[in-house]
């Protein structure tokens, strides 16, 4: 009877003590959870985090409780910011922690090896840097870690192959730089391993034999080498390969097509070769992307069994022989893309009757016949894309019913007949493009509300341009040229604002253009040519602001040619053969326009760079008094000329002597019509006028004597005489950069050269560079006599920016051929008297170098500080590179500060991803002189901008193009799509997003598309 009283007081007691000792527990874990919020400086997403007698916090929704304990916490998409404080550990029994998506940065956390009951450790897609510690397999519980969308660097650790018991290992999109750790080959319970996205060292990928169980492998762009693993033809598990984007070779594994369980097959950029397996027993499959390898050879038959298969991507190969007709009856496909191989044959007439495609995709081939019939029977069909092939016959009637059409590209080949009706008012078409066919019939007046492309020249349209066309409001390109249109040229068509090519040449037009073409403030193009087309030549065409090229060859137009300041930038004209009479515009008064006005007897020109006659002064009949007047005049104007030429005779002698040179000449290039000679130039190279000076010369003011206009003159120089062959590679530079007519890049007057000089003529503007306004603070002077110093306030900065990204656009963009600037920095964009932006100093004194220098000069060419790291490292050097320069400057704006601090370890780009990775408030890297609650968003945006253009990967940086269009929608970040559609995006993901490229390659994505 005592032992059971023993006993029962004994229960009671360790009951009593377990719940007292539980509460305790409970009163420490929720303070600690409070703790944190208090940390990470209470995030509005854990509001609900509160202390109450009546609720516990297991709950809270992110937190998961077991015996009153917390074991899970799931913080993913939070909002977080900051680091991951050590007292987490206080959480002991923590078996799953979770801050997937959040703001946070700092290192890795090492303090987590005290949650010694870790299973799950999810990080992913947040700012964390630095490398991971080499006893990471101390967390030796772990069944899943995901470091993915981070920022760690270095080797991954050989300890991560000593996690045995993960099933799950996600280290992609970082910037990873080493090597694969071979004892990845010992994680024989991995299920998923995705590595992705990482900047490996060329590298084979490691054993795979023992890797079993995977079900999920995703290694893409990570610089794999060597030959196609066959090892992954034996994972019998495997639901998805993803290898694309490296350097594979050899055959494609036969076995890959055995796998039961194998649903997404991506393989896509590699170089792999030979035939694609003709077995197909892989029934799962969804989606199979074999594109841009260099595979031979049939397309299998078997594909026709596979009747999950959603896409599949085999373009850019040399597949040859014709299309399977089963793949036609597939129930489930929807994008089909075989675009640029050697197929030949029809096409199988079954497409899109038993399933609904989105993207059918088979251009440049050599397949014939008709298209489909029922090719949008699923109302689905976006992309209808078969250009350069041998196609004939009408267009399917189906076509006419399909709304959903958004792109149709059928240019280069033999169709016949009229377009459907209703394909011209699809509610979705964008693009039509018809160009060389055979078709006829008239253009509708009503189009669809989104066309903002089309493309019908070389075919056999017929009729006259619509009146109606003034309701076409959205278009951009409107090419026809070579079809039969008569009629005149109705002034509808002048009222289109967004056009920016129109191309209507070699047709029977007639009569005169309209006179008012105001609203073509965007027309870059316009060919008119081979018409018959009469009267003048409106005086607007002189002012449309960004016009480049004009062809008005082949017409009947009279009279004079309309001057304009729109002609300056003018890199193409074409006035030949026409009516037109008097003396060209000065604008034209250059080499550069020699044979733009053959052809017009009633034409002439003051300049002999112009293929016409000389229009010479012919004095009227006068008195003798007037005439012996004259002789008089004349007699002494040739005295005071003789006299100048001995005294210059004598002058240049002297100075030779005392230059110990003789013979010297100067010659000069130019491109534009100058009102200025060499000697001007010459004459004002001297130390009262240097205004500037780097490592490639020294620039001056120079006020030319004749018409007291302003240029700027760079002079760089050569200790020796540069060879012939390098000083025509300087001139052929020369003529692409004279070229260039743009509002945002400062214009080349001319070059004057000698052998061991360079002298590069630009137009100066008053507001000089932008460092100088920025770093040098300028000072001005009151009435009161005080000195005060001037900022350059935020709306001008922001101007400037997007002035800037204008020129930069145009040069990778709008150019042919692309220029890469090479030295983009504040110090390269000039500021005119209106602070509009101009980007100078093309690094045309690399040109002079020593051939055998040019390559080992190559990878050390540019400004500390503004160089990306692709270019300091392995002298790679493209458009990315200067949108990461351009990145840079954006931080100046934003911030005031200097690229760099003349400390060569440290610059402005790494200073604004660690203060992003540190959590640290924007707000406290901008500016303050400048900043004012108004434009506190905008600069936070452009400050983002800058971040996301200095991206240490180039592929993870915006072009130019998405730059500008960030900059001119009141800096609200776009993100563009691979089918080219715009979205809003909020900032924060955009900047997030810049350290992987996951958008169009993830998993869920998996098949690429060219329409």
């Amino acid at each position: 009877m005592l032992n059971i009283r023993k006993r029962f007081l004994l229960h009671h007691f360790l009951f009593f003590f377990l719940t007292h000792v539980n509460s305790q527990l409970q009163v420490q874990e929720e303070s600690t959870l409070l703790k944190l919020k208090q940390h990470w400086q209470n995030p509005p997403s854990l509001s609900h985090w509160k202390s109450s007698s009546s609720a516990s916090h297991c709950t809270w929704p992110e937190v998961n409780c077991a015996d009153g304990s917390v074991i899970e916490l799931h913080l993913g998409g939070k909002d977080i910011t900051g680091t991951i404080p050590s007292f987490i550990t206080d959480l002991k029994n923590l078996t799953v922690l979770d801050f997937y998506n959040n703001n946070i940065g700092g290192t890795f956390p090492v303090s987590l090896y005290d949650l010694s009951k870790l299973e799950y450790l999810d990080l992913s897609e947040n700012y964390f840097v630095g490398f991971l510690p080499e006893d990471i397999d101390r967390m030796s519980k772990l069944s899943t870690l995901n470091l993915g969308g981070n920022n760690f660097t270095g080797d991954i650790p050989a300890a991560v192959g000593r996690l045995t018991g993960l099933r799950s290992l996600q280290l992609r999109a970082n910037l990873f730089n080493g090597t694969f750790p071979p004892e990845f080959g010992n994680l024989s319970d991995l299920e998923i391993l995705m590595l992705a996205h990482n900047q490996f060292k060329p590298s084979e990928l490691f054993n795979l034999t023992r890797l079993k169980k995977l079900k999920h492998l995703w290694i893409s762009n990570a610089n794999l080498i060597g030959e196609f693993p066959g090892a992954i033809g034996e994972m019998a598990d495997l639901e998805f390969l993803d290898l694309s984007s490296n350097s594979l070779t050899g055959n494609i594994s036969e076995n890959l097509f055995l796998l039961k369980n194998l649903s997404q097959l991506l393989l896509h950029k590699n170089h792999l070769s030979g035939s694609i397996p003709q077995v197909v027993e892989a029934l799962n499959l969804k989606v199979i992307d074999l594109s841009d390898n260099n595979l031979t050879g049939p397309i299998p038959d078997d594909f026709g069994k596979l009747e999950k298969l959603t896409g599949l991507a085999l373009f850019f190969n040399q597949l040859s022989g014709e299309i399977p007709e089963s793949l036609g009856r597939l129930p489930a496909l929807i994008d089909f893309g075989l675009f640029s191989n050697k197929l030949s044959g029809p096409i199988p007439p079954d497409f899109g009757l038993y399933s609904k495609l989105e993207t059918f995709q088979v251009s440049s081939n050599r397949l014939s016949g008709k298209l489909p019939e029922h090719l949008c029977n699923g109302s689905k069909l976006v992309g209808l894309v078969v250009f350069d092939n041998n196609l004939s016959g009408e267009l399917p009637q189906s076509l006419g019913n399909c709304d959903s059409l958004g792109t149709v590209m059928l240019q280069n080949n033999a169709f016949s007949g009229n377009v459907p009706a209703g394909m011209w008012k699809a509610l979705n078409l964008s693009s039509l493009q018809l160009n060389n066919n055979k078709f006829t019939g008239e253009l509708p007046d009503e189009v669809a509300g989104n066309l903002s492309r089309i493309e019908i020249s070389y075919n056999n349209f017929s009729g006259g341009i619509p009146s109606g066309m003034s309701s076409w409001r959205n278009l951009v390109v409107f090419s026809a040229s070579n079809n039969l249109f008569t009629g005149t040229i109705p002034w509808e068509l002048t009222a289109l604002p967004l056009l920016t090519t129109l191309l209507l040449d070699r047709n029977q037009l007639s009569g005169p253009l309209p006179a008012d073409i105001i609203s073509w403030a965007r027309l870059t193009s316009l060919n008119l040519s081979g018409n018959q087309l009469s009267g003048q030549i409106p005086e607007g065409i002189g002012n449309l602001p960004v016009l480049s090229a004009l062809d008005l060859s082949d017409n009947d137009f009279s009279g004079q040619i309309p001057s304009g300041n729109g002609f300056r930038q003018l890199t193409s004209l074409n006035l030949s053969s026409n009516q037109l009479t008097g003396k060209i515009p000065n604008e034209f008064e250059n080499g550069a326009y020699a044979d733009s006005f053959l052809s017009n007897p009633g034409l002439c020109s003051s300049s002999s760079l112009v293929n016409l006659k000389s229009c010479n002064y012919i004095p009227r009949k006068s008195s003798k008094g007037s005439t012996r007047l004259l002789a008089l005049i004349l007699s002494a104007l040739a005295s005071v000329f003789l006299l100048a030429m001995l005294l210059s005779f004598f002058i240049i002698r002297n100075h030779g002597k005392r230059r110990n040179k003789s013979d010297e000449t100067w010659t000069l290039k130019s491109f534009h019509k100058l009102n200025f000679t060499e000697t001007d130039i010459l004459s004002g190279l001297t130390e009262n006028n240097l205004v500037g000076s780097g490592g490639s010369g020294k620039v001056y003011r120079v006020a030319t004597n004749n018409s007291g206009s302003v240029v700027a003159v760079k002079k760089i120089c050569s200790k020796k005489k540069l060879y012939q062959t390098l000083d025509k590679e300087f001139l052929a530079e020369m003529e692409i950069l004279s070229t260039i007519r743009h509002l945002n890049i400062v214009k080349l007057l001319c070059c004057i050269f000698d052998d061991n000089s360079k002298l590069l003529v630009y137009e100066y503007l008053e507001n000089q560079s932008l460092d100088r306004w920025l770093h040098r603070k300028r000072t001005a002077t009151a009435a009161s006599g005080t000195i005060h110093h001037v900022i350059l306030d935020w709306p001008k900065r922001l101007h400037i920016a997007e002035g800037a990204a204008q020129g930069l656009s145009y040069m990778h963009h709008e150019f042919l051929p692309p220029i890469v600037h090479r030295d983009i920095k504040s110090s390269n964009i000039l500021l005119d008297s209106e602070f509009n932006a101009k980007i100078a100093d093309f690094g045309l004194a690399r040109m002079m170098e020593k051939p055998e220098e040019l390559a080992t000069m190559s990878g050390i060419y540019g400004s500390f500080g503004y160089m990306a790291p692709e270019y300091t490292h392995k002298g790679k050097v493209n458009e990315k590179s200067d949108v990461y320069s351009f990145g840079v400057v954006l931080l100046e704006l934003t911030t005031g500060k200097e690229a760099h601090n003349g400390d060569e370890n440290t610059s402005l780009a790494d200073w604004s991803w660690r203060h992003v990775q540190e959590g640290k408030p924007i707000i406290d890297a901008l500016d303050r002189d400048v900043m004012e609650p108004g434009n506190l968003e905008e600069m936070s945006s452009v400050f983002k901008l800058g971040v996301l253009c200095t991206s240490k990967l180039p592929s993870a940086r915006p072009s130019t193009k998405e730059v500008l269009k960030i900059l001119q929608r009141n800096t609200k970040p776009l993100v563009f799509g691979e089918k080219d559609t715009e979205r809003d995006y909020d900032a924060t993901p955009l900047l997030k997003n810049s350290k992987r490229e996951r958008a169009s390659e993830s998993p869920e994505n998996g098949f690429t598309s060219n329409v």
